[in-house]
């Protein structure tokens, strides 16, 4: 049955995972972004207590939970920082992979790693020349004897330099389009693979961003991760299972903004009372919530369709395309909303800006969410 209730479990989830965004997070965020340093010993923290690795499931060491409720706890992370949840929420995204299409052997592996020791996975598909266009990579593979031999560079690759493993994806023949692409898991001490820090984004400045450099680098064949040639499929099925985390992402930052600017609108005076009583800034607060609300509606329906074992391509894309641009859009109107001085750090604003803009462009632009709707709403 259809029901717009959370279980008592799940509040309980939610509620662990805010308490956390509170007390751990918040205080220690811009730190971290200045820093531009990785939060080690925070995100252990969060490993500790249950918070990552949420889809494992049980036979891995993990606690099984659904999509849902990995966005449960997702928007409430990004309430405290954005920066922190995508960290988290990348080593997910490597995981899917092995999830849908992985050996047991391979699941034994490469999950039970992830929960018996504080790690991480990354997903490596973008290159330096292939972005939206994924099925462009120039990463290639060979097969040597019983081997494989991959050959490339990938960029913009969340956890890369803090992974212990990599799922990489690479090209047969770029002649062979979509089917020359497979998969593989690679371990991140494997010859040959190298991996450099990347430094100056404008926001999300704690996450790890890097390059991943494979020269020569030499598999053995059960690293292939599901039948040769389904890489591609393989990238968009994750994708549709991470979306709505995406989206988890948008809410917990558009809450906070939201927050933030009721509490300042109180306390800001102008022409002797404060803002809060002018039409002009109710105005923008009420189309705030709106669009939060409306957000979280989306993001849970594709959450709850994956849950069902339904296809979500086109709510998750919904999800995406919608909760990053009005994030990005609420984020400006929250520093409006401040003045002055929500232009300097002094103030969350100004990070929460900064953060909402990359959300438009990893996992797939909000361009590339509206050609996969378009396409959806065009092929009848």
């Amino acid at each position: 049955m259809f029901s717009f209730s959370l279980s008592e479990e799940q509040r309980q989830l939610k509620q662990t995972a805010r308490d956390f965004a509170v007390a751990e997070i918040i205080p220690v965020a811009r730190h971290y972004d200045e820093a531009e340093e990785f939060p080690h010993d925070l995100l252990r923290k969060a490993w500790e207590i249950g918070l990552m690795n949420l889809e494992v499931p049980a036979e891995y060491g993990g606690l099984g939970l659904g999509i849902l409720d990995s966005i449960l706890v997702m928007e409430d992370i990004n309430y405290g920082c954005a920066g922190v949840g995508t960290s988290m929420a990348a080593s997910d995204l490597a995981t899917t992979p092995i999830l849908l299409a992985g050996s047991d052997e391979q699941k034994s592996r490469y999950l039970s790693w992830l929960t018996n020791e504080f790690t991480f996975g990354a997903y490596g598909l973008t290159e330096p020349g292939s972005g939206s266009d994924a099925a462009g990579l120039s990463t290639t593979y060979k097969e040597v004897g019983d081997e494989y031999v991959l050959n490339g560079v990938k960029h913009f690759i969340t956890n890369g330099t803090v992974a212990s493993w990599h799922i990489i994806f690479a090209t047969k023949s770029k002649e062979m389009g979509h089917a020359g692409i497979s998969c593989f898991i690679v371990p991140t001490d494997t010859a040959g693979l190298s991996t450099s820090k990347m430094k100056g984004k404008l926001g999300q400045r704690c996450s790890d961003t890097a390059e991943i450099v494979l020269e020569d680098v030499v598999v053995p064949k059960s690293a292939m991760l599901g039948p040769e040639g389904s890489g591609f499929k393989l990238a968009m099925r994750t994708f549709d299972r991470t979306r709505p985390q995406i989206g988890a992402s948008c809410i917990g930052m558009t809450q906070r903004a939201l927050d933030e600017c009721t509490r300042y609108a109180r306390e800001r005076k102008q022409f002797g009372q404060p803002i809060a009583n002018f039409q002009a800034v109710q105005f923008m607060l009420a189309d705030m919530a709106i669009e939060l609300e409306a957000m979280r509606l989306l993001t849970y329906k594709a959450g709850w369709l994956l849950d069902q074992g339904q296809g979500s391509t086109i709510v998750s894309s919904y999800a995406k395309a919608f909760g990053a641009d009005r994030a990005v859009q609420i984020a400006s109107d929250a520093i409006q909303i401040f003045g002055c001085y929500g232009y300097f750090s002094d103030y969350p604003v100004e990070k929460l800006f900064r953060d909402a803009k990359l959300i438009q462009i990893y996992e797939g632009t909000s361009q590339i969410q509206r050609v996969v709707i378009a396409r959806h709403l065009l092929s009848g």
